[in-house]
């Protein structure tokens, strides 16, 4: 029993010093650090889509790629959406983190509480987690939600819904 006693208290010592030493090397000189906010873009642009990523009868998923517009990593995706082309008033917007080492960046926005069965004309752009705007907006483009029951992705015309699974 001694003998299993022992064991046991060096096998605990040796998982303490382990788990110690990968706590002490996270706080060391190669901790990742929170770098300042990025140069804004000069000459920021939607360089692909807007597109309809998915959608069913009450939501769309909308997806679009810019370069990287700089200022401070905490940006949102914003989608101005309403059923006629000139009256966009309801409003989207999801949170993303700005990678500064890429050179673009992939915005989704998901549009909940949409009617079955119906035109929806939108615009997208991007702001600051304060609000100011990148100063980018994407010409007017549309979607049909589908019936209930229905999905359709972007790979599939949007003529052409599939049943959700």
């Amino acid at each position: 029993m001694n003998g299993l006693h022992v064991k046991l208290a060096t096998t605990s010592t040796a998982v303490g010093l382990l788990l110690s030493s990968s706590i002490a090397a996270q706080s060391g000189p190669y901790s990742p650090q929170e770098l300042p906010p990025a140069a804004k873009a000069v000459h920021l642009r939607i360089n692909q889509g807007p597109e309809l990523e998915s959608a069913d009868d009450t939501s769309a998923i909308i997806r679009w790629r810019s370069n990287r517009p700089g200022g401070t990593d905490e940006h949102y995706g914003v989608v101005h959406y309403g059923t006629s082309p000139k009256d966009r008033n309801q409003t989207a917007k999801s949170h993303i983190r700005l990678n500064q080492t890429h050179s673009y960046t992939v915005f989704r926005v998901r549009v909940d509480g949409l009617a079955p069965r119906t035109k929806y004309y939108y615009t997208v752009d991007s702001m600051e987690a304060n609000g100011r705007s990148d100063g980018v907006k994407s010409a007017v483009k549309q979607f049909t939600t589908s019936g209930p029951g229905e999905r359709f992705a972007a790979d599939r015309p949007q003529s052409a819904p599939r049943p959700r699974s």
